[in-house]
C-alpha cells in the first residue's frame, strides 16, 4: 500500500506514524524548510507510543515537495492542510489530475464539508473526509464523510481501509459542520468554560470533575447507553421520563459564553501557569500512553465479559 500524506502538520505527521507502523510505503510532501527535521523528531517521538522501532518507520517514509510526485502512482491520498477552504479546493483539483483512477481521495479537515472541497474537481464524489480525532496514532475513531455524490462502494472503500489500521470507522449520513465528535466537544468546552467564568471552578477542577466522572463513562459507554443503564431495569425510557424535565431545566441554563480577548487571555494564563516548565514532549507522550492503556484495558475487559 502507497499512501501520500499531504501536510505535515500534528495530524499529517501522526498519519504517516501510523501508516508506517503498518508496513505501508509513505509518501509526506510539505513545502515546509525544515521537514525532514520535522517529520525525524515527530517520528521518533510517536514511535516510542506504538513501541515501534522509530528507524524501522522512517525507513518507510520518503519526502517528496512536489505535490503531483507525492500522489502519482499511489493507493491513497491522506490530506492534512490548512482548514482554507480556497486552498483545499485548488489542492484537490491538482490531486485528482495526478493520481490513479482507483485512488482514495480523503481529507482530515475538522470541519469542511467534501461537497465545498471537492467544487473544482471533475469527479467530486471521489472525494471523502476521514477525519480522525487526534492524535491518529492512538485515538480509535475516524468519522467517514462522503459528500453527496459520493458511492456507496467509495465510502465503503474508505471504512475498511481505516479497519485495517485498527481504526473505528464511523460513516455520517449527512454533512455537518463539524462533524460529531467536535461538535460534542465544543458543546462541552462550551459549559466548561462558562463554569470557568461563573466562578463555580477553576480550570483545574473542571478538568479533574470531567477525568474522574464522564470521563470514565464514556470511555465505556456512550451518553444513550449509559442513560439507558442509568434508567434501570426500564431503561431510558424510564430516565427520560422521570429525569427529563430537570434535564429540560438545565439544558435552558447553559452558558453561552464568549471567547473576547480577556476570557482567552484568563483561560490560557491559568492553563500556561499549570503547566508551565513541563516538557511537551513528554507530556504528549505521557497523553498517548495513558490513552493506550486505557484502550488495552478496555478490551481485555470487553474480551472477559465475552469469555474469549
Amino acid at each position: 500500500m502507497i499512501v501520500a500524506v499531504i501536510g505535515a502538520g500534528t495530524i499529517g505527521l501522526s498519519w504517516a506514524t501510523l501508516f508506517s507502523a503498518h508496513g505501508w510505503q509513505v509518501r509526506v510532501q510539505d513545502p515546509r524548510a525544515d521537514l525532514e527535521e520535522t517529520v525525524d523528531e515527530a517520528v521518533r517521538q510517536f514511535a516510542a507510543s506504538l513501541s515501534a522501532d522509530a528507524d524501522d518507520l522512517l525507513s518507510r517514509i520518503v519526502l517528496l515537495p512536489d505535490l503531483e510526485t507525492a500522489v502519482a502512482g499511489v493507493d491513497v491520498v491522506q490530506e492534512n492542510g490548512p482548514e482554507v477552504l480556497t486552498l483545499k479546493q485548488d489542492l484537490f483539483a491538482r490531486v485528482e489530475a495526478a493520481v490513479p483512477r482507483s485512488a482514495l481521495l480523503l481529507s482530515s479537515t475538522s470541519g469542511l464539508m467534501p461537497s465545498d472541497m471537492s467544487a473544482q474537481m471533475q469527479d467530486p464524489g471521489r472525494l471523502l473526509v476521514g477525519h480522525p480525532f487526534n492524535p491518529p496514532h492512538v485515538v480509535p475513531l475516524v468519522e467517514v464523510v462522503p459528500g453527496p455524490l459520493t458511492p456507496p462502494e467509495t465510502a465503503q472503500a474508505a471504512v475498511d481501509l481505516y479497519r485495517s489500521l485498527g481504526k473505528v470507522a464511523v460513516v455520517l449520513h449527512k454533512e455537518i459542520g463539524g462533524f460529531v465528535a467536535n461538535r460534542l466537544q465544543s458543546a462541552l468546552f462550551r459549559e466548561s468554560v462558562h463554569l470557568v467564568l461563573s466562578g463555580v471552578v477553576t480550570p483545574e477542577e473542571l478538568d479533574r470533575v470531567v477525568t474522574e466522572s464522564v470521563g470514565v463513562r464514556w470511555a465505556t459507554a456512550g451518553p444513550f447507553e449509559s442513560y439507558h443503564l442509568g434508567g434501570g431495569p426500564a431503561g431510558i425510557r424510564h430516565l427520560l421520563e422521570h429525569l427529563g424535565p430537570g434535564m429540560v431545566r438545565r439544558w435552558k441554563d447553559l452558558g453561552q459564553p464568549e471567547l473576547t480577548s480577556e476570557v482567552v487571555e484568563l483561560l490560557s494564563s491559568a492553563t500556561e501557569q499549570r503547566f508551565a516548565g513541563q516538557d511537551y514532549a513528554a507530556r504528549t507522550e505521557a497523553r498517548d500512553r495513558a490513552q493506550l492503556a486505557v484502550l488495552a484495558a478496555r478490551e481485555q475487559a470487553r474480551r472477559e465479559a465475552d469469555g474469549t
